[in-house]
């Protein structure tokens, strides 16, 4: 009965086979059409860059000819990742066609040339530093899983790009003395997460190696995260949970069991409840942080779920409960919320599936 409620009441996503939460060829077309839609649109725009003299000022596509829509660059990235993950999902889709034009219209070398100019300036080598730099990664490691990508070249023309991010990371991290441990963009956790699924699948072992370093450096002394504090006023991030769920990928099992009792006791407890965040006003900027928070919220229970077999069950339906929160406000919402919430969306589904596959 509760899944047939589920299914009524979310019809959207839920509805597939068996009532699970899973990412549908109808509901995903629905969701790519978001970046598809936005990756040109210039404005309004957030740029976030310092200012060396007045030759840096521009508009945004002359600065960013790739990364200039969605309303800022690391949201573009991040739209990019989406429409490449969708097209991996159904290859043989109408829209995976059209992705396959527009990827081949962006990831040009001349483009990525400019792109990667943005960072030379030493006042912008911070620029989207961590946030941006690991969606820049995860666009690079999905483009790699892209049926398509050796005979159209898609990473080779952007691995210019991506090696500089790789050489950030590697000349930032052992300079970091503490990690940032705030729910917006510059929380070191999510940053290290995506990263390291970047490290391990190009198979390079020394960003890897630095990553996990200094993952316990930061966190493996960490006890009493106090999650009920939880949320602030702009999170899109849990700093308790995205903490837990890089460490899940650091630590062997028994090492992430025995510090997590120490870190989130309550997580591995029956009872253990987390109402979703709540949204007052979508037409603020960072007040709709909070749809976002309830899918990295998910996806962080999601991947904590394949570590704690024991608890699987309830951790996925903490998750459930939270993409349920937001998931109908992503299609059609005000712009403040819509350029970006597709893709937390798709990626916390995305890290469902990843649970029990084979169901």
């Amino acid at each position: 009965m509760k899944k047939v409620l589920i299914c009524l009441l979310f019809l959207p996503i839920y509805c597939a086979a068996q009532s699970k939460f899973e990412l549908s060829e109808s509901t995903a077309k629905s969701l790519v059409q978001v970046p598809i839609d936005c990756i040109y649109q210039e404005y309004p725009n957030k740029l976030g860059q310092v200012l060396t003299d007045s030759s840096h000022i521009d508009h945004p596509q002359s600065l960013h000819p790739i990364f200039y829509g969605c309303f800022d660059w690391h949201s573009s990235v991040h739209g990019h990742w989406l429409m490449t993950k969708i097209a991996n999902l159904y290859p043989e889709s109408d829209m995976a066609d059209e992705i396959t034009a527009i990827l081949d219209e962006q990831f040009q070398v001349p483009k990525v040339q400019m792109e990667l100019l943005y960072f030379q300036p030493k006042l912008n080598r911070s620029f989207e530093r961590t946030y941006g730099w690991a969606w820049l990664l995860k666009l690079h490691a999905e483009l790699d899983q892209h049926p398509l990508n050796e005979s159209h070249g898609w990473t080779k023309n952007l691995q210019s790009l991506t090696t500089q991010i790789v050489t950030n990371y590697k000349a930032f991290l052992p300079k970091m003395a503490y990690p940032i441990r705030v729910g917006e963009h510059t929380n070191t956790a999510f940053g290290l997460s995506l990263a390291y699924d970047y490290a391990v699948q190009m198979q390079d072992e020394e960003f890897k190696n630095l990553i996990s370093s200094r993952a316990r450096d930061f966190y493996m002394d960490d006890e009493g995260c106090p999650i009920g504090w939880e949320p602030s006023g702009f999170d899109f991030i849990s700093p308790c949970l995205q903490e837990a769920e890089l460490m899940s990928k650091i630590l062997t099992e028994k090492e992430f069991k025995k510090w997590l009792s120490k870190f989130l006791p309550e997580l591995m407890e029956d009872d253990f409840k987390l109402e979703p965040g709540k949204v007052l006003d979508r037409t603020d900027g960072k007040l709709v942080h909070l749809d976002g928070l309830n899918f990295s919220r998910a996806w962080c229970f999601y991947g904590l779920a394949k570590q704690l077999t024991k608890n699987a069950e309830r951790l996925t339906e903490l998750g459930d409960l939270h993409i349920a929160a937001s998931e109908n406000e992503v299609i059609g919402s005000d712009y403040m919320g819509s350029h970006w919430l597709a893709s937390f969306l798709v990626y916390a589904l995305d890290k469902r599936a990843e649970i029990n596959p084979n169901k």
